[in-house]
């Protein structure tokens, strides 16, 4: 495969095995990964700038932002860009500082809920969100979206009857990983009547939120009504949209002072930590500035999802996907395929292609796969060379 020079911010793959991340080192040999959401582009200039400045400056001492704690700035950066991007009107007191999602998530399990108690999930989930439940002692109550032909829906309504006086927590996601869905307004409005009826926190992940495809928009499910807000967590970064996932910095908005209060008064600030002022200053850049960028990876996403869905119709038709609404995951179903090991086994032994197993989102889900198309056109096209190979291979 050509691996000259990328365009466009795209990066070859000579170029990305040289880097030490997760992504490119975990596999050795000709592995080519598109497992962990992380893309394989250039950041967006602002933020490499404000990295520069710092490194320049070697500003790496006890942090000052405009006279004011470091981390406040992250908060008035999320209030104006919650403001610019989603018309939702947040106060920058509102906001916690977290290190990571993972953190501000089993943060949250253990502040509103005891061992024993119930948690709502939507499977399949975020790996980290399973392990939250579980390794916290805490009862995993599933909700299994439902593929409806065209996309994956919640059945909200059978949850009900699953749902008891100890069941304290939902962890949402949206926009869902893995499934790409980004969520309905009369879909969160169900959510919030759920919680509501039920007394729930909801804990809402929303690192996705950057990463919607035209024809559909994020909400903010704080945004829907104060009712569900004063009830919600929502947690974010910039992490995952402007692929900067080394540089941890997150928040945690708290829809109602009550809720942050009783968040805090099981965890206090302390041990939460501070995200480092690197994150801080990419995160208020990234929010700030990185819109433009934004836009153009966008489109380039949207290009290699399509490209994506393409070769799957024509070449393995039998693989079942629906186009991802948000995010830049696909989840595969090759049950149809009948391979003769779970799909990511199958795929990493026979294609050299390394995805993430479907069984890590949910155990009954071996067939599946999670794959990332967030590369170049060229990348994407070896991985599907391969990945078409091994099938006809097998048959």
């Amino acid at each position: 495969m050509d691996t000259s020079e990328a365009t466009s911010g795209e990066l070859t793959i000579a170029q990305l095995r040289e880097r030490r991340n997760a992504k490119w080192t975990l596999y050795s040999g000709d592995v080519i990964p598109c497992w962990i959401a992380e893309m394989d582009f250039a950041v967006a200039g602002p933020i490499q700038t404000a990295l520069e400045r710092m490194v320049g400056q070697q500003d790496y001492g006890y942090p000052l932002r405009d006279g004011a704690a470091a981390n406040l700035s992250l908060g008035r950066a999320f209030a104006r860009r919650m403001r610019a991007r989603y018309d939702w009107e947040v106060a920058a007191e509102d906001v916690t500082a977290a290190t990571n999602l993972v953190q501000a998530s089993f943060a949250s399990v253990l502040a509103f809920s005891e061992p024993g108690d119930g948690v709502v999930v939507q499977t399949p989930c975020y790996p980290p969100f399973r392990e939250a439940v579980l390794t916290t002692g805490r009862r995993l109550v599933e909700d299994p979206l439902e593929d409806d032909g065209t996309r994956y829906v919640m059945k909200l309504i059978g949850l009900d009857g699953r749902i008891n006086p100890t069941t304290r927590v939902m962890l949402f996601c949206n926009p869902h990983n893995p499934t790409g869905r980004a969520f309905s307004r009369e879909e969160l409005e169900a959510v919030g009547r759920l919680a509501v009826a039920h007394d729930l926190v909801i804990v809402s992940d929303e690192i996705h939120a950057d990463l919607v495809y035209p024809g559909q928009r994020h909400i903010p499910l704080s945004s829907v009504s104060s009712e569900i807000a004063a009830r919600t967590v929502t947690i974010t970064s910039a992490t995952k949209g402007f692929n900067i996932s080394g540089l941890t910095c997150s928040i945690m908005h708290f829809g109602s002072p009550r809720l942050k209060a009783r968040f805090h008064a099981r965890v206090p600030h302390r041990l939460l930590g501070t995200p480092a002022i690197m994150g801080v200053d990419a995160t208020v850049a990234a929010w700030d500035e990185g819109q433009p960028w934004m836009d153009r990876t966008l489109s380039k996403l949207a290009s290699r999802r399509d490209q994506l869905l393409g070769r799957l119709a024509r070449e393995l038709p039998e693989a079942r996907v629906h186009a991802p609404e948000a995010t830049y995951l696909s989840w595969i179903d090759f049950s149809a395929l009948h391979l003769p090991m779970p799909a990511g086994q199958f795929f990493l032994q026979r294609a050299g292609v390394a995805a993430s197993p479907g069984e890590n989102f949910d155990p009954a889900a071996s067939h599946f796969l999670r794959l990332n198309f967030a590369t170049s056109s060229e990348i994407l096209d070896e991985i599907l060379n391969r990945m078409v190979r091994a099938v006809r291979t097998n048959a």
